[in-house]
């Protein structure tokens, strides 16, 4: 991997990426006998689906990381001590990256191509629910890596069994670093089990909060768009947080919400505010667990708080540092919002479901991280890269 240029590394991610498109039909049938497992009520479902507009998605997702330069190299710090040292600090692969993962298929061609791109090599361990469709993507980027004459042996496809993982998380001097991706059970597994350095990704208890000075029709949409784009994935809405003073708007802001049949879990205030002008059928109590629960469905908490502060409040108990928004005209509550919300990222007037490494002109992500040590939020490139110190001397000796 460190002998290839990174003109003959784009070369080959976009031989992959006209591949994909050309064997389309055997990726679909591959992912059907896959779908045909699961019930297509679970969450998971959307999440599992190949199509051939997906697969478009996947090959320019592909095509936009060979384009993106490299980070290989990149000083990232240089300077030159008293005693004539010349000092750089170059950003190089981690190694070898190992990712587990759940029934997302496209993860196994996003971790390929950030992975290749960035020097490092992956091992993958998807779970068993996509067996199929990630044994048919490994083959088809073995088959590319072969043509080229690159070893298959940069990617390796672990199987989808529990000792599998165990492997993984114990394979120190192996693995450098791994990643889950996936609900907040499988990353809790990983972070409690492993021997190996993790970093955190996925799980995401996600809000927004209605400012009193927050514009209906402008909320509305932004609630809309992070909640039901799609409900499946960690960057979508799970609770709205409404000032008091703004109730009466609720009925509006959910109206769109209904249209989508979404199933709204409410505190008794909002419960009330939504009596009678939010479809009977869709509209729940709110219990002690729907503040904490990322839904990964078309159903959503939402509580009544009295201001900014106890919307803050409520974030840093209930939040899981991924992404968080506020909704309002008012500049001042804007910038204390941004300023003390804790999370990756932080958004005003737009919605979370931005939050994605292919929106922010990464290419496409590895995870996206909601820890605080190491990358944070989208990892593209960059984030998957460790550095080096490099010193040149000129005979130099440190004193006695």
């Amino acid at each position: 991997m460190g002998r290839l240029t990174e003109e003959r590394r784009n070369e080959i991610l976009l031989k992959l990426s006209d591949t994909i498109l050309s064997n389309a039909d055997s990726l679909l049938e591959a992912n059907a006998r896959d779908l045909a497992r699961m019930n297509p009520d679970n969450p998971l479902y959307d999440r599992l689906k190949l199509t051939r507009q997906r697969l478009e998605g996947i090959a320019s997702d592909m095509r936009h990381v060979a384009s993106l330069p490299s980070p290989l190299g990149e000083i990232i710090e240089e300077r030159v001590l008293p005693n004539g040292l010349r000092l750089r600090r170059v950003r190089v692969p981690f190694g070898v990256i190992g990712v587990i993962y759940e029934a997302r298929p496209n993860v196994t061609f996003d971790v390929f191509s950030l992975c290749f791109k960035s020097g490092n090599a992956c091992v993958l361990k998807g779970g068993s629910d996509a067996e199929c469709s990630n044994e048919a993507i490994v083959s088809l980027i073995h088959e590319v890596l072969r043509s080229e004459g690159i070893s298959p042996d940069v990617v390796a496809l672990l199987p989808a069994t529990h000792e599998a993982t165990a492997a993984m998380l114990n394979a120190v001097g192996y693995i450098d670093v791994c990643i889950p991706r996936g609900g907040r059970r499988l990353i809790d597994f990983v972070r409690d089990n492993a021997r190996v350095p993790v970093i955190e990704t996925g799980a995401g208890v996600v809000s927004a909060y209605f400012h009193s000075a927050g514009d209906t029709a402008m909320g509305a949409a932004i609630i809309s768009n992070a909640k039901t784009r799609r409900v499946s994935v960690c960057n979508a809405l799970d609770t709205l947080l409404i000032d008091r003073t703004r109730l009466s708007d609720l009925p509006a802001l959910a109206a769109p919400l209904a249209e989508k049949n979404v199933e709204i879990h409410a505190d008794d205030e909002a419960y009330a505010a939504l009596d009678g002008r939010y479809p009977a059928a869709l509209l729940r109590h709110a219990d002690a667990d729907t503040w904490g629960t990322e839904w990964m469905d078309y159903k959503m908490g939402i509580r009544t708080v009295a201001d900014l502060s106890e919307a803050v409040e409520h974030i840093a108990r209930y939040g899981s540092g991924h992404s968080e928004c506020i909704i309002t005209a008012d500049e001042a509550a804007a910038d204390r919002f941004q300023c003390e919300v804790d999370a990756a990222c932080v958004y005003l007037n737009a919605p979370t479901s931005f939050t994605d490494g292919a929106q922010f002109g990464l290419g496409a992500e590895i995870g996206i991280s909601t820890q605080k040590l190491g990358p944070r939020g989208p990892m593209g490139l960059r984030e998957i890269t460790t550095y080096r110190w490099l010193i040149n001397g000129t005979g130099q000796l440190r004193p006695a």
